[in-house]
């Protein structure tokens, strides 16, 4: 009887009760995302280890290892039996993209314009020097990118807020250029990283690398010392979860903690600027939603104001010593009047048409754009709530500098919204319902809401683009220095428009700008209506003719008011 009723089992057969004890699986989905994670390292890893082997052994010996890493994490993500292996593995591919970064660092760390002027700034600090409105053009050498304004010179000062150079004072012994700066971002990415890896879900978390670290473009954008990285990596911890901030009415130590990082990169760099009215006003939105108006407005204070008085901590220093010159700083890159440059909607005027007399309504365009997104956020947050750490990028997409940088360099913080801000967070929340989106016919009134608040911008954008150019240019004659070098180039140029013109020339090949020419014949200021002959002359004494097929354009930028004109050239190697 005790036998009949004791279980047999036999060997290579388990139980029910076995079976269902044992750990599950993990997903398909998890095991396909971290090899995408890994796959992504091989990306620009190549130049890396050649450049290294060649006079920095130890690093391509390094990097060596990190490949056979790769190649056995690749071979674990698609074997491995539980989840808690695959979470493992997760953390090798974290721990090795890491390891590539700064490898990659280690060989190219001198930075880029955003650099020089960063580590500078730092410089300036220590010894008590002012840090805004001076000119440092001697940095703008050896190949470090300048940029052209619509004056006819370039901005050679620092236009950011203060806190890159405040945390890049600690590291001016690493060494000169702006190996300081790139040191400051490169640190700060892998930090923002591992954060940003940490409160995630464990399945999510290859995500957070694979942006991060993988594909090469962040990395490569801190090793140039964008400040935009510093205020990437403080923005992380406060887009995790964001529509929990002050859930129940308490902020509590993670929603102070929160307030300040928001706080901190508005003093790092201007990007969160444009992305914190959203986030606030989606804030109030799922209080009021949850708590009604005064409990929501009380949490939107606090995390206001605990963020401003951040802010305000971090440019105190500057706001007492350097007021006037401080405030024209943080505020340059909305002011300086930089040429047109970008993948936005400004392509068509620099390289579909040529040019346009209504240069100023690209910027008219994209502020409208930003105050109509942030209007259609708050009418319909429960639809585009999730889309908060999007929406604000849109706008630069018709700004006069539309760089893809300002999309890419934050696309980490999509990624965070869209795992941890999933539309059901914004079910309950408060939304603004005047009696017109409220009737039988309600669908097609707030699609018309929706048109009639984005018109201003659209309308903006549509007379940029339709502009004329303003001036007519011809090319009467070149001189040349060999065959293939031209040292002066005559031009006859009619002003078309009802006003002065004081024109700024250059020949650009491709995209980008070219440094101005100088002027050796010709008025300043060409008249209405008016024809004159210029004479112009290449930066370095001669410009060199590129190979046939290439497009050269003779562009004229005018200040006040900001155009455009362009005109293509034929120049051929002589003889």
């Amino acid at each position: 009887m005790h036998l009949a009723e004791t279980q047999l089992v036999t060997p290579g057969r388990r139980t029910q009760s076995a079976v269902s004890a044992a750990p599950e699986p993990p997903a398909q989905w998890h095991r396909v995302l971290t090899l995408l994670a890994d796959v992504s390292l091989f990306i620009g890893t190549r130049s890396v280890w050649t450049t290294a082997a060649s006079h920095r052994l130890g690093v391509a010996a390094v990097i060596s290892v990190c490949y056979a890493s790769i190649l056995a994490c690749g071979v674990l993500a698609l074997v491995v039996r539980r989840t808690r292996s695959l979470a493992r593995v997760d953390l090798c591919v974290l721990l090795t993209a890491a390891t590539l970064a700064l490898c990659a660092w280690s060989m190219t760390h001198n930075g880029g314009d955003e650099a020089v002027l960063t580590a500078q700034a730092a410089r300036e600090l220590v010894v008590g020097h002012a840090v805004y409105g001076q000119p440092w053009p001697w940095l703008f050498t050896h190949g470090v990118a300048v940029t052209p304004t619509v004056t006819g010179g370039y901005d050679f000062t620092y236009g950011y807020p203060p806190l890159a150079p405040l945390l890049t004072t600690p590291l001016l012994w690493l060494g000169h250029a702006g190996t300081p700066a790139t040191a400051m971002t490169t640190g700060a990415l892998v930090i923002a990283a591992v954060v940003t890896w940490r409160m995630l879900p464990v399945p999510w978390r290859s995500a957070a690398t694979m942006l991060f670290l993988g594909f090469g473009f962040l990395p490569s954008y801190a090793r140039l010392g964008y400040p935009a990285i510093l205020a990437l990596a403080l923005l992380v911890p406060v887009v995790v979860r964001w529509p929990r901030i002050g859930q129940g009415g308490r902020l509590g130590a993670p929603g102070i903690a929160r307030a300040v990082c928001l706080g901190a990169a508005c003093a790092a760099q201007q990007l969160p600027w444009f992305l914190a009215p959203f986030l606030l006003a989606g804030i109030y939105a799922v209080r009021r939603g949850e708590l009604g108006g005064r409990a929501a407005a009380a949490v939107l204070l606090r995390v206001a104001g605990v963020a401003a008085a951040v802010w305000l901590l971090v440019n105190t220093y500057f706001i007492v010593h350097e007021p006037g010159t401080w405030l024209g700083g943080i505020a340059l890159p909305l002011t300086q009047g930089a040429v047109l440059h970008g993948q936005g909607l400004v392509g068509v005027s620099l390289y579909l048409t040529d040019g346009s007399d209504r240069v100023d309504w690209y910027g008219h365009a994209s502020l409208l754009l930003a105050a109509a997104l942030l209007a259609l956020f708050v009418l319909f947050v429960r639809r585009l709530g999730p889309a908060a750490t999007v929406l604000p990028w849109c706008a630069f997409y018709l700004a006069t500098r539309s760089q893809d940088g300002y999309y890419l360099m934050m696309t980490p913080l999509w990624l965070a919204a869209a795992v941890t801000a999933p539309p059901a967070e914004f079910a309950d929340a408060w939304q603004p319902r005047p009696r017109a989106l409220r009737g039988p016919r309600r669908r097609p009134v707030r699609a018309a809401v929706a048109l009639l608040v984005l018109t201003p911008a659209l309308v903006s954008a549509v007379w940029a683009v339709t502009g004329a150019p303003p001036l007519r240019m011809r090319v009467t004659a070149v001189r040349r220095v060999s065959a293939t070098a031209v040292s002066l180039l005559s031009l006859r140029v009619t002003n078309t428009d009802d006003s002065a013109l004081t024109p700024h020339f250059t020949l650009t090949t491709g995209q980008g700008m070219n440094k101005y020419w100088s002027i050796v014949r010709g008025p300043a200021a060409l008249p209405a209506h008016a024809t004159a002959d210029y004479e112009l002359r290449p930066p370095n004494g001669r410009f060199v003719v590129p190979r046939p097929g290439v497009r050269i354009r003779l562009r004229a930028f005018t200040p006040a008011p900001q155009t455009l004109s362009s005109t293509d050239v034929r120049l051929t190697k002589s003889g």
